[in-house]
């Protein structure tokens, strides 16, 4: 949990010790929302902000107005023709799926001459445009009354959010999200323009945008070239519409300028983007279950899980091409939650939760004004328990039920059950404004699926779940599977090969046309992965409303408990900022280096000679061989950085970031773009629950890198020109 206060930044885990200490604080710590700004406005200015403060509050002006959302990572435009910045492994989906042995765009980087070669991204693939946030809480609320069940609770709140966003999306051509701030609390309806035409530009080859790959992830130095370029397009007459041959660049209301000046050590930094999640509020209940049992499961099943991959899918093949997307995003977080799990430790993270629940618990002793805070929150432990249990007994079943057909198939089934109902009625996800995303993740399967790995996962998964104890199976999935106590390994792999054959849904026209099918269609179908997905779909249902219960009963007291901690923190001085909720965000600090522990000193900047000293001429350190003779001939055109003799390539900051910041523009004090941020350190991981601001650091691939790579490597000067570049 983290607070601002003028000139410096607490975490509130030892706030009372930290103010009683003299010494700056050196990490800025904080993911404010925009409207939060105005409150910081002396810190902004002191750190290093030259535009003003109240124009980062301004959604739709410069520079906010150019900052951007994939739906799951962040961007900005740089152009005025609808130019998209983001990170390299942001795009790496899109390259992929256009990828074939025969045009590895992976591995040879893609550059569109002209914009008649750009390719389109995956299928669902989005640019959304924040235009208006507005607080909603009294409308979400609206008939919520005391006594109610939890699951009474859940359906009434689901029922006004789906409301305002008919009523926001009514205005065609907007996506709208209704998101809760401080365990709800709070409500905001954030109205975006979608844009549904997007197209890949210009991607590095991997030699260059993920150079140093799993090696070098989560660690510095860093000297990856993460950045690539979308544009967005919409029709003729300026509306978001589905790719056509005749749509045309989007015209953004701002754009942000490029620098080829770049920053210096100890110069104010800022992201601007769309951070994931953070559980900086979560109880030292949900902590240790995380910490104890969730995270130590996911690393064994993660190495089996990538090995399982690997093995079936030969480095070369069609089908690791296929699954490249994947095993990057598993590489990732097996690496990441190795960290989390080494930085609860160094920093005794349950020790840090366990005392700052003892300092709240006082504070709301002395302080509870009948408004019955301390109820609240025992009751908030109990149900956090109740959750924890409900995970563990869970996770195994929701594992065997990955694969991909299987998943398509359970998809279609809620489907045709759910069109029975009005539209309003149906679940999120089922809805009319649903269906488009629904028929492009049915396409999509296809350039991400390969039945010998899938079922290689599948038997994988299915071993781990028949070591689980027999109360935590599913009989109708045992049943329909022949699962008995003693299994055949051999005899259930020949099984499962007849899933794999006697299914139709291999075919995106089938899934397609399924998607209109009626549930008694589809209980008489023959195929085997529907006939599972009809047989598990009691089950499914069951787990989900008692889901929607647990949930319900959160929106009771998780608002209290919130309530307890701002309270707790305005009456020592501090400002709380929400967890992060994949909605629109800033956070700022400045360049610098670190320690993270005794002896090891981060520099602020890598070089490109760090591109040579790390080349081995083998993937992941295998950089083209004419960027290491620009290299060694030291051509460093414009954009050299005089303090290190070279161009810069990584930095790093002090900035709060988690997942979903990637692709974020990283901003200098004028509001111009000096970077994206991709990555930070593995000491940082740990920040998603504890902000520790000795060790926290971001890391942002240099705009003079990118520059330099496109107009020395790359040969697309072009798009330099295309952007507004600042000297």
């Amino acid at each position: 949990m983290f607070y601002i206060k003028p000139k410096a930044l607490f975490s509130c885990a030892f706030v009372s010790l930290l103010a009683l200490q003299a010494g700056p604080i050196v990490a800025k710590e904080g993911m404010f929302t925009p409207d939060q700004l105005p409150e910081i406005t002396k810190d902004l200015r002191k750190t290093g902000l030259k535009i003003k403060p109240s124009q980062l509050s301004n959604l739709t002006e410069f520079p906010m107005g150019a900052i951007i959302s994939l739906g799951g990572c962040s961007a900005s435009f740089v152009s005025d023709q609808g130019l998209v910045a983001t990170n390299h492994h942001c795009s790496r989906g899109s390259v992929q799926f256009n990828s074939t042995e025969e045009n590895n765009y992976l591995e040879d980087g893609f550059l569109a001459k002209s914009l008649e070669d750009e390719l389109p991204a995956a299928p669902g693939s989005r640019v959304y445009v924040t235009k208006q946030v507005t607080d909603v809480t009294s409308a979400v609320l609206d008939g919520v009354k005391e006594g109610m069940s939890g699951e009474e609770r859940f359906k009434v709140i689901e029922q006004n959010r789906k409301a305002l966003l008919a009523s926001c999306e009514s205005d065609a051509g907007h996506r709208c999200q209704v998101s809760s701030f401080f365990g709800g609390a709070q409500y905001k309806l954030n109205k975006r323009l979608e844009i549904k035409d997007v197209r890949i530009v210009y991607s590095p080859a991997d030699s260059v945008g993920r150079y140093g790959g799993d090696a070098d992830n989560w660690l510095w130095p860093r000297h990856t070239g993460d950045f690539a370029f979308y544009r967005a397009y919409v029709s003729p007459n300026g509306e978001p519409a589905e790719f056509s041959k005749d749509n045309v660049p989007y015209k953004p209301e701002h754009s942000l300028k490029v620098s080829a000046k770049g920053i210096q050590e100890g110069d104010f930094v800022m992201v601007a983007g769309y951070p994931g999640s953070t559980s900086r509020y979560a109880r030292l209940t949900e902590v240790k279950n995380v910490f104890d049992w969730t995270y130590p499961t996911w690393i064994t099943l993660l190495e089996n899980w990538i090995s399982t991959i690997e093995q079936t899918a030969p480095e070369g093949s069609d089908a690791r091409i296929k699954y490249e997307a994947r095993l990057a995003g598993l590489n990732n977080f097996y690496k990441n939650l190795g960290g989390q799990v080494k930085g609860a430790k160094r920093v005794g993270l349950v020790d840090r939760r366990a005392q700052r629940e003892n300092a709240l618990n006082e504070w709301v002793a002395n302080n509870d004004d009948g408004q019955g805070f301390a109820e609240a929150i025992t009751a908030l432990d109990a149900l956090s328990e109740e959750s924890a249990q409900v995970s563990r007994q869970q996770y195994w079943y929701r594992n065997v039920t990955r694969p991909s057909l299987l998943g398509a198939a359970k998809r279609l089934y809620r489907l045709s059950k759910e069109s029975e109902k009005p539209d309003p009625e149906r679940e999120s996800g089922y809805q009319e404004r649903d269906l488009t995303f629904f028929s492009e993740g049915m396409k999509s399967i296809d350039r991400r699926f390969d039945p010998a790995v899938d079922k290689a996962e599948w038997l994988m998964f299915i071993e781990g779940y028949l070591a689980q104890p027999k109360s935590q199976r599913v009989a109708a999935f045992d049943q329909m599977l022949g699962l008995t106590d003693e299994v055949d390994m051999a005899e259930l792999s020949k099984r499962l090969d007849t899933f794999y054959s006697d299914t139709t849904l291999n075919s995106v026209d089938t899934r397609l046309a399924l998607m209109s099918a009626s549930a008694t269609e589809l209980e008489n179908s023959s195929d085997p992965f529907i006939e599972l997905a009809v047989a598990l779909y009691d089950v499914d249902i069951a787990q989900e409303n008692a889901s929607k219960d647990r949930r319900g009963r959160y929106a009771v007291l998780e608002p209290q408990y919130m309530r307890a901690i701002i309270n707790w923190q305005k009456a020592q001085g501090f400002t709380a900022y929400p967890d992060a909720n994949s909605n629109l965000r800033v956070s700022y600090g400045n360049v610098m280096g670190g320690s993270p522990k005794d002896g090891l000193n981060y520099t602020a900047f890598t070089t490109l000679e760090g591109i040579t000293e790390k080349d081995t001429g083998v993937a992941p350190f295998n950089a083209p061989k004419a960027q290491l003779k620009l290299i060694d001939e030291a051509d460093y055109g414009s954009y050299e950085l005089k303090s290190i003799n070279s161009v810069p390539v990584n930095f790093m900051s002090d900035l709060d970031i988690t997942g979903g910041n990637s692709g974020s523009a990283t901003l200098n004090g004028k509001g111009e773009l000096v970077g994206l941020v991709f990555d930070g350190t593995i000491e940082s991981v740990n920040s998603d629950w504890d902000f520790d601001i000795a060790k926290t650091r971001a890391i942002h691939v240099d705009s003079r890198y990118m520059l330099w790579v496109m107009e020395k490597l790359d040969n697309a000067q072009f798009l330099i020109d295309e952007m507004d570049i600042v000297k």
